[in-house]
C-alpha cells in the first residue's frame, strides 16, 4: 500500500485514533507506506497532514503502528518536506516557503483550511502556492538534519522503517530536476551537484537508523507540482547508482497514472534494474495481471496499489481470490471523517450483511 495523503490529522498535526483504525484495517498489505509526513513545520504544504517532529506527534503515530503490528502488518513512514509547494499561512510567522531556487510554479495549488473548520468538515480550499525563497547552504544542512531526526522519531514511534519522498515535485525532487533547480553553487548545475542534496539526506538518514530501514521514492517522468528534468533517464539512473552505493532497502518508482501521461519505457525500467541491486517497487495503473507481468519480467520486485486500497481494506484477499473491487469515492479523498475513509466494507463484511 503506497503513501496516500488523506488530510485527516488532528490539531497539532497529530495522527488520530481514526487514522489508526484506517491503517489497521489495511494491515494485510505486505507493506504499508504511510501518507506523507512532514519533518518540520516548514515542511508542511497542505491542511491536516501529520507531522513527526514533536513528542505529541510521535505519540499519535504510536497508535497507528501498534494497530498495524497488532494485525501482523509492517509499516514505513514516508517523510517529506514539500519545499516550495506550500503557503505562507502554513509557515511560521507567515514566511515564504523554501526551495532550491526562487521559482514559482504557476497553477500549482495547495489544500488549505483558510476558514479554520478542521478536517472533520473537509471544507478545504485549493490555493496557488506562495512564491518561495532560495535556501542558503546552512539552511540546507539544517533540513538534512531535520530529515535524520524525523527518521529517528519514526523508529521511536514504532515504524519499521522510513521512505524519503523524493518524488512528485517536492523538495528533494526540486533539487534533482533541472527545471526547478537553477542554483550555481555545489547544489546546482551539473547532475552530480543536483543529486548532492538527495545523497546527503539519504546518507544522514541511513547513518541515523540503518540503511536497511530506508527507502526512497522517485518519479522520473511525472511532471507533478511543476517539477521536470530535461534528461530524466540520465539523471535518475545516476541517482539509482548513488542509492545503490549507499545500500538502501528499496527504490519506490511512481509512474504517471493520469490519462495521456508519459509512459516509462521498458528500457528505462531495465536500466533501473541494472543500476540498483536492492528491491524495486512500482506504483501506477496496475491491475493484478499487469502487476504479475511486471514481476515475472524481472524489472519489479513489488507492486503497490494506491486508490484500490482506499476502497478495499482487504485488497490482497480480493486480488488473491479474483473478487470484484469497490470503487473509491473521490469526494472524501481529502479531509472529512469516517465516510469514505474507514467505512468501506471487506468482502467478508459484505457477505455477512
Amino acid at each position: 500500500m503506497p503513501p496516500m495523503t488523506r488530510s485527516r490529522a488532528g490539531d497539532g498535526e497529530i495522527a488520530t485514533d481514526l487514522m489508526a483504525e484506517y491503517y489497521g484495517q489495511r494491515a494485510s498489505a505486505g507493506l504499508i507506506i504511510s501518507e506523507g509526513t512532514q519533518i518540520s513545520r516548514q515542511g508542511q504544504g497542505y491542511a491536516w497532514t501529520p507531522g513527526i517532529y514533536t513528542q505529541d506527534q510521535i505519540a499519535g503515530w504510536k497508535k497507528v503502528t501498534h494497530a498495524v503490528h497488532a494485525k501482523g502488518g509492517l509499516i514505513f513512514a514516508q517523510l517529506w518536506h514539500v519545499g516550495r509547494v506550500s503557503h505562507v499561512s502554513l509557515q511560521e510567522d507567515n514566511q515564504a516557503p523554501v526551495a532550491p531556487s526562487a521559482i514559482l510554479a504557476e497553477g500549482v495549488k495547495v489544500f488549505l483550511d483558510l476558514k479554520g473548520k478542521g478536517p472533520k468538515d473537509g471544507a478545504g480550499e485549493m490555493v496557488q502556492h506562495s512564491m518561495p525563497r532560495e535556501l542558503t547552504v546552512p539552511e540546507i544542512r539544517q533540513i538534512i538534519q531535520d530529515f535524520a531526526q524525523a527518521a529517528k522519531n519514526a523508529i521511536e514511534a514504532g515504524f519499521d522503517g522510513i521512505e524519503l519522498h523524493g518524488a512528485n515535485g517536492y523538495l528533494i525532487e526540486q533539487f534533482i530536476d533541472s527545471q526547478t533547480n537553477h542554483r550555481t553553487d555545489e547544489y546546482g548545475g551539473s547532475v552530480e551537484n543536483r543529486l548532492r542534496f538527495l545523497k546527503e539526506v539519504v546518507t544522514a538518514v541511513a547513518d541515523a537508523i540503518g540503511k536497511d530501514k530506508v527507502g526512497v521514492r522517485q518519479a522520473p517522468l511525472t511532471t507533478l507540482m511543476g517539477a521536470q528534468d530535461d534528461t530524466p533517464e540520465i539523471t535518475y539512473i545516476e541517482a539509482a547508482k548513488i542509492l545503490n552505493e549507499i545500500g538502501i532497502a528499496y527504490i519506490h518508482i511512481a509512474e504517471a497514472d493520469w490519462d495521456n501521461a508519459p509512459v516509462m519505457p521498458i528500457a528505462f525500467k531495465e536500466a533501473y534494474r541494472k543500476a540498483f541491486k536492492g528491491t524495486l517497487i512500482y506504483t501506477g495503473k496496475y491491475s493484478k495481471e499487469r502487476a504479475e507481468e511486471a514481476i515475472s519480467r524481472g524489472w519489479a520486485d513489488l507492486i503497490s496499489f494506491g486508490r484500490p486500497f482506499i476502497a478495499n481494506p482487504d485488497l490482497p484477499y480480493r486480488l488473491q481470490n479474483n473478487l470484484s473491487l469497490n470503487e473509491p469515492d473521490r469526494t472524501y479523498f481529502f479531509g472529512g471523517g469516517t465516510k469514505g475513509y474507514t467505512d468501506y466494507q471487506t468482502h467478508e463484511q459484505f457477505i455477512e450483511n
